[in-house]
């Protein structure tokens, strides 16, 4: 049963049919899906969801569609993994990490949007699918197009890593490259869109697109026993997923599910952060950034919903912080010591800024803390090769072994301790 009801201006509050509408024609604000929760409470709890498969679909009720999703069975409900090691390292009690690195079947949050958005975009009639993108969404795009049969088109901006091109050629997309920054890579396709009348996932569908976000709120909370953590520290590109999990935490306590509070914390790349510096100085507007950063994955200068990220962050009493390359590059290889996840730049940011909370006491020894590891390394590879290489070449001699490894120290120990 479909308990969507419409959409509504997050301006002015102006109420549309949920069909292929994403900007009020009053204000030019963004659209955002209405529920019937009345009928979700009525109908809904948490021991029917448990039943249900391990996939976002099981909170289906709390997502835009009309009838039955079309992709997106084996994405998200993704591992929330207890940090016991790295919270020993940062001299923190209670630490998860909420890991996308790992979701079906491209390694990145993507997975839970683009699952949603192409299966409302095929109820709305839409033949063709595309977005813009700095690389994960596309790789999502273009499988989930394959699994479905639609054509899908990519455009990305002419610097996206090699590996995450690849990994959209490889589903067989058009994929166009274009000169600039992804901000202008949007634009362009919001005519596009309009000119040809293809469901863009980022754009003409980002009323549904953003919906699919909240499914990583609604896990988090599920796998904390319907408890919301302390302190919820994410990264931020466009704006898409810290709002809508905000959303999905105060969906959970309205009707019921859920208890707690839980500040919620931005996090990005010192060389591309227009969200956290409006934060630092205290406006409600976002100044737009030329990126410079090698977490291109984050790096979108003038993020759509930038705004909404503010007014959530400071909503939940929550704060935001910058990362360097080099503390994001720092971060991937604590991570991975630590905890065996070889997470991308977004993820080395947002532990980045983890860290840099609990060093300003902003979270607390004792607090729970989830930090959102929403992209997988090895799409970025490039990136971390050169600060590595083996140890030594031997020839294959028993012998010749034992004199190297004998003159090492602590050859064992360099990375990791037992007990």
């Amino acid at each position: 049963m479909s308990y969507l009801k419409g959409l509504r201006c997050k301006e002015c509050g102006t109420e549309y049919p949920a069909d292929r509408s994403f900007v009020c024609m009053e204000c030019f604000g963004p659209l955002e899906v209405q529920y019937d929760f009345d009928g979700i409470k009525a109908n809904l709890n948490p021991e029917i969801i448990a039943a249900r498969d391990h996939n976002l679909w099981r909170y289906r009720e709390l997502l835009p569609l009309d009838g039955e999703p079309l992709t997106g069975f084996h994405s998200g409900f993704t591992p929330l993994v207890k940090a016991d090691r790295l919270a020993h390292e940062l001299g923190i009690r209670d630490l998860y990490l909420k890991d996308d690195s790992v979701n079906h079947p491209t390694f990145s949050y993507k997975d839970r949007v683009v699952s949603v958005a192409l299966s409302r975009g095929v109820e709305l009639g839409y033949k063709v699918f595309a977005c813009a993108s700095t690389g994960n969404l596309g790789n999502s795009v273009s499988a989930h197009c394959a699994r479905t049969g639609y054509p899908g088109l990519i455009f990305i901006p002419r610097d996206t890593e090699p590996a995450k091109i690849s990994g959209s050629l490889i589903y067989g997309p058009s994929v166009v490259a274009l000169e600039g920054h992804y901000d202008d890579v949007n634009r362009l396709c919001a005519e596009i869109g309009d000119h040809y009348g293809w469901g863009f996932v980022n754009v003409n569908l980002r009323p549904y697109y953003t919906e699919g976000a909240k499914t990583m709120g609604y896990e988090i909370c599920e796998q904390l026993g319907w408890k919301l953590p302390d302190h919820l520290v994410l990264p931020t590109a466009g704006g898409t997923l810290l709002p809508r999990v905000a959303t999905s935490f105060q969906e959970l306590k309205a009707l019921g599910w859920a208890e707690g509070e839980c500040k919620i914390h931005c996090a990005q790349a010192d060389g591309c952060a227009p969200v956290v510096r409006a934060l630092h100085q205290d406006l409600d507007y976002i100044n737009p950034e030329k990126p410079k950063t090698i977490a291109k994955s984050i790096a979108i200068g003038d993020p759509a919903d930038g705004r909404y990220v503010l007014e959530e962050v400071r909503n939940s009493g929550g704060w935001g912080d910058v990362a360097t390359d080099e503390e994001i590059l720092e971060a991937i290889e604590l991570l991975a010591i630590k905890e065996g996840i070889f997470t991308e730049p977004a993820g080395g940011t947002t532990l980045a800024v983890a860290i840099k909370l609990i060093e300003q006491n902003r979270i607390k020894t004792d607090e729970t803390v989830v930090i959102g590891i929403t992209g997988n390394g090895y799409k970025s590879q490039d990136l971390i090769s050169s600060r590595f290489d083996v140890d030594v070449v031997l020839r294959p001699n028993l012998q010749i072994f034992r004199e190297w490894y004998e003159a090492q120290e602590n050859l064992l120990n360099r990375t990791s301790s037992v007990g």
